[in-house]
C-alpha cells in the first residue's frame, strides 16, 4: 500500500496538523484507513513482549523496554528502506535527561520491521509528512516502547518532561494499555501553555505531531491493580528531513 493511497482526497488530517501542529486519530479511524487483519495486529502487538531493557536511563530506572530501527524514504520513491543498525542520538537541548550520548538499543526484529502493520504505519505517517513538506527525503527512526509500573514504582513515559524531539514529524501510536492509570498525553506551545490533553487508550489511537511547532509529554503511569502486571506499549516513529537529527 503506497503512502498516497492512505490519504483520502481532500483529507483533513494534514490540514489539521497544519492548523494546530498536531492531530489525533482514534483507533477505529486508523484501522479504517489501514485495513489491517486482526491477526496481523495481534502478532505485531505480541512483539512488545520481546523488547529489551533500556540501560541508558540517567535516572537509574529500569522501567522502560525498547527496540529501535531506522529507515530512509526518498522523494518520489514509494516505501522505506531499512538502514544498518545505528545508535539513537538526541542533543541535550531536546533530552535533558538522556541526551548527548549515543544510545545503542536492541534492533527491531526483522519480521516486525517488514510486517504489514509497520509498513502501513510508516506509509501513513510519511503521507502526512510529505503533505506538509513536499519533495523531502526523510530519515526515519522507529521505536518500540514498553513502560512498566508496579506498586510504589510508577513508570515514566517521558522522564525528560514536556519536550521537543528535534525532528520534523512524530507519530505516536498506542499498541496496548495493561492495568494502567495515568499516561495522559499533553500538547503545549513553546511557552508551556496547554493546547490539548488526551489519553491514547485503545489500540491504534494515534497522535501526529509537527515537532518544531508544539511540545509533547506523557504523565506517569501506575498500576490500577497493584497485584497485577502493568505496562504501556507504544510505537513512536519520527521523520527528519535530510538526515539524522543532531
Amino acid at each position: 500500500m503506497s503512502a498516497a493511497t492512505l490519504l483520502l482526497l481532500d483529507d483533513p488530517l494534514p490540514a489539521e496538523v497544519a492548523a494546530h501542529g498536531f492531530a489525533l486519530l482514534r483507533g477505529a479511524d486508523m484501522q479504517a484507513r489501514l485495513g489491517l487483519p486482526e491477526a496481523a495486529l495481534e502478532e505485531f502487538a505480541a512483539s512488545w513482549d520481546r523488547l529489551e531493557v533500556d540501560r541508558f536511563m540517567a535516572d537509574g530506572g529500569r522501567y522502560r523496554r525498547r527496540r529501535h530501527a531506522n529507515f530512509t524514504a526518498r522523494a518520489g520513491v514509494p516505501g522505506h528502506v531499512r538502514g544498518p543498525h545505528r545508535p539513537h542520538f538526541q542533543a541535550v537541548v531536546h533530552n535533558s535527561l538522556n541526551g548527548g550520548v549515543e544510545r545503542w538499543f536492541g534492533p527491531m526484529e526483522d519480521a516486525v520491521a517488514a510486517s504489514a502493520p509497520m509498513q502501513a504505519l510508516l506509509d501513513l505517517g510519511r503521507a502526512v509528512a510529505d503533505a506538509r513538506q513536499p519533495g523531502a527525503d526523510w530519515f526515519v527512526e522507529v521505536h518500540q516502547f514498553r513502560i512498566e509500573a508496579a506498586a510504589g514504582a510508577p513508570g515514566f513515559p517521558t522522564p525528560e518532561g514536556v519536550h521537543h524531539d528535534g525532528v520534523d514529524f512524530i507519530l505516536i501510536g498506542m499498541i496496548a494499555r495493561t492495568n494502567l492509570v495515568g499516561g495522559e498525553t499533553l500538547i503545549t506551545d513553546e511557552a508551556g501553555r496547554e493546547l490539548a490533553r488526551f489519553t491514547l487508550a485503545d489500540r491504534l489511537d494515534t497522535a501526529f505531531i509537527e515537532d518544531a511547532r508544539v511540545m509533547h509529554g506523557v504523565t506517569p503511569v501506575q498500576p490500577a491493580d497493584a497485584a497485577l502486571p502493568s505496562c504501556r506499549d507504544v510505537l513512536v516513529i519520527t521523520w527528519t528531513r535530510g538526515g539524522p537529527p543532531g
